[in-house]
């Protein structure tokens, strides 16, 4: 039990620390937040990608005051159920209607507790950095009553804005390696991604689903994140690192993708049972956690830069493919069961490989029926014509802006 009293001097210690921080750089996806009454916004991503600064930035925007409320605060830990009577009064005594709640999920029956306060007309902002578990909750008690949106770490755009850098090679091979979690990418010290990871498989994976070998969970992590732009299969893996079971494999793969650590895209098929049996390409939702814990030899260039190409389609699309029968295209980008781009993606197009890039792409044009399609390289640019067919081979730079 936590008294009202000291939910109160939270709430005030709190509050002082969150006006303190840093806006740092307006991000996109503030003009892109859903604020409608009697709706929850919840905004999901990876920790340390900016959520709080997003709130931050949202308040200092739009609203004068605000309730703030980090539910992963020590002082609150044995915070319960009915304890959201005290904080309810605790808001009612301040005479402030809009909330901001981050990781509140937490909390074993939160949902209730939101559901209420729209009732009672505040307005909600709810963050939280594993989008199942808030799902899961929203999707039995505030159906209808919330809207979601994801928050990444910054795109290359952002990245070169915050950096203050002109957009060029260079740049572009400072964000390959970087990424985009803000702090790191301030101060450039291994340790913080480091210490992310293991804030992620521990905090976020670990304990919230009760695995008690943390070690192979960490060694399996390491594994496919040292392996972006690959092929992955659970099947393949079984036994790797002393997780016997595909199907305990399968559930690792679900909590590192539910936490925002890797993303896997599927193969494209009309047969969902397809896609689920075929393997998935794996990437990073951050080039940094990349850099500084993979145990890869070598510098993988290529792959960094498809693994750039997919954030940033990522942050645009819903639903993301890849493509392969006789040949293979790296990138089906969907939105409403449409297909919006065709995208292949190599480094740099030589004699050796630009037949089977090229081929690629047109065959997965020619299969959805598609006249227009890119291949994204580092530098190159140019344009192929093949009767009805239009190809642009575009650089990164300004793919990617």
């Amino acid at each position: 039990m936590i008294t009202q009293e000291q939910i109160a001097g939270v709430i005030d210690s709190q509050w002082n620390v969150f006006l303190r921080k840093d806006t740092g750089l307006r991000r996109d996806a503030l003009n892109r937040l859903p604020i409608i009454e009697t709706y929850a916004t919840i905004v999901t991503g990876i920790r340390r990608c900016g959520k709080s600064t997003l709130l931050l930035q949202l308040l200092k925007e739009k609203f004068g005051s605000a309730i703030y409320l980090n539910f992963e605060d020590t002082r609150l830990a044995g915070f319960e159920i009915s304890d959201f009577a005290r904080l309810g009064n605790e808001i009612i005594k301040r005479k402030i209607n809009v909330l901001f709640f981050d990781e509140i999920q937490i909390v074993s029956g939160w949902e209730m507790f939101i559901h209420q306060k729209l009732n009672e007309g505040y307005q909600i902002f709810i963050t939280g950095s594993n989008a199942s578990l808030l799902s899961k909750e929203l999707g039995t008690h505030l159906t209808g009553r919330h809207i979601s949106c994801e928050l990444f770490p910054f795109s290359y755009n952002e990245f070169i804005s915050f950096k203050k850098l002109e957009n060029n090679s260079d740049s572009l091979n400072d964000y390959l390696a970087h990424g985009g979690i803000p702090e790191y990418v301030k101060n450039g010290m291994g340790v913080i991604l480091n210490n992310l990871m293991d804030d992620i498989l521990i905090r976020d994976i670990a304990i919230r689903h009760s695995i008690r070998d943390v070690n192979s969970l960490r060694q399996l992590a390491v594994y496919l994140i040292s392996n972006i732009g690959n092929l992955v299969s659970a099947n393949k893996l079984e036994g790797m690192y002393g997780i016997k079971s595909s199907s305990t494999i399968l559930e690792y793969f679900s909590y590192l993708k539910d936490s925002y650590l890797l993303e896997f895209i599927p193969q494209f098929n009309y047969s969902l049972k397809a896609q689920a049996r075929n393997p998935k390409k794996i990437y990073a939702m951050d080039l940094g956690l990349f850099t500084e814990n993979s145990t890869a030899f070598t510098d993988n260039a290529g792959h960094k830069l498809e693994n750039a190409v997919f954030l940033y389609l990522r942050n645009k699309y819903p639903d993301i493919y890849y493509f392969k029968d006789k040949g293979e295209c790296d990138f089906i980008a969907m939105k409403k069961g449409k297909v919006q781009d065709v995208i292949q993606v190599c480094y740099k197009i030589e004699d050796t490989n630009f037949e089977r890039e090229y081929n690629g792409l047109v065959e997965a044009m020619r299969y959805f029926n598609i006249n227009e399609g890119t291949i994204v390289t580092f530098n190159q640019k140019d344009i192929f014509e093949d009767n009805e067919l239009k190809i642009n081979m575009i650089p990164a730079t300004e793919f990617l802006q």
